[in-house]
């Protein structure tokens, strides 16, 4: 941590209320976000946006309040300054280079101009857009576009980017780069991301920690490893005489079932692990694949709906 942001969050929401008519978009939402990559999981219409823009000053709460910083960014403009924001949706100028639009930028947020200029070439180098940075952003693909818009929440060196579905429109190659770009703008600049999305695999795959919304509510919150650890639950997979595998373990006395290609056990201790390899021999089994099951970020949500 800096010394700016070292003991407290980053963002803060405390009872975070937001109505847009009749409609309820978030209902008392309390968020403490602190250094590193969080994800903010949820389907569409969670309430994800509506979030990041209360963040970024663009929207003011029903009630309650939204904090960068310890400052409320609807209230106090300069503390914006701090953050960086790719949007969703497609914003870019079409008529200008990325060169162009990123010195732009840059300078917008006060950086002089041949720093500015200096800055954005850099930050381009970063993205990988070192080569195209002369070229027009019409000229560009979707994975180029997402890029640019990356880069222009990184060129003034914000504390934190907020990013909202930054994968969005990409095909799974492109989608890997993204991912991989954001965890190494984390690592590299040491610049801390919000990243938005309703993919859970993005945020398994980037995220430090998750904050799960839903209806405007958060249901859940932590650590990703927390909510992805291994079970107690083993798998073991055997190229065939699965049935043979369950018999020579429950004559060991231990409970066990198949599931699709694999055995299932649950695991007591240590000690079964020998009983286990007498049995697959027992079986005359050809064994793959032995390891305990990790949970996934979905079993959130199925738990939810049960």
């Amino acid at each position: 941590m800096t010394a700016a942001t070292a003991g407290r969050p980053l963002l803060e929401a405390k009872s975070l209320t937001k109505r847009y008519g009749d409609t309820l978009a978030l209902d008392g939402v309390d968020i403490q976000v602190f250094d590193g990559i969080t994800g903010l999981l949820g389907p569409n219409g969670a309430g994800k946006s509506t979030a990041m823009k209360l963040f970024l000053g663009l929207l003011s709460p029903t009630s309650g309040s939204a904090e960068v910083l310890g400052e409320k960014p609807y209230e106090n403009v300069e503390v914006r300054v701090r953050l960086g924001y790719m949007p969703e949706h497609d914003c870019l100028p079409d008529a200008i280079t990325a060169s162009e639009f990123l010195g732009h930028m840059a300078q917008m947020s006060g950086i002089p101009a041949v720093a500015a200029r200096t800055r954005a070439a850099d930050i381009l180098r970063h993205v990988g857009l070192d080569e195209e940075r002369y070229r027009h952003i019409k000229e560009y693909s979707t994975g180029m576009k997402q890029r640019v818009k990356l880069a222009q929440a990184l060129v003034h060196d914000p504390v934190m980017v907020l990013l909202d579905e930054p994968t969005a429109g990409l095909d799974p190659g492109g989608r890997e780069e993204m991912l991989r770009l954001i965890r190494r703008t984390g690592k590299e600049f040491g610049i801390s991301i919000m990243l938005s999305s309703h993919l859970m695999g993005d945020v398994e795959s980037t995220c430090d920690r998750i904050i799960v919304i839903e209806g405007g509510r958060i249901i859940e919150q932590g650590s990703v490893s927390q909510f992805t650890q291994e079970t107690e639950t083993l798998y073991i997979d055997v190229d065939d005489r699965r049935d043979e595998v369950v018999a020579a373990l429950q004559s060991r006395g231990i409970e066990a079932a198949i599931d699709g290609l694999s055995v299932v056990v649950q695991r007591q201790s240590d000690e079964q692990f020998d009983d286990i390899r007498d049995a697959i021999v027992d079986a005359d089994a050809r064994l793959r694949r032995l390891a305990p099951s990790r949970r996934q970020l979905s079993d959130i949500f199925r738990r939810e709906s049960n």
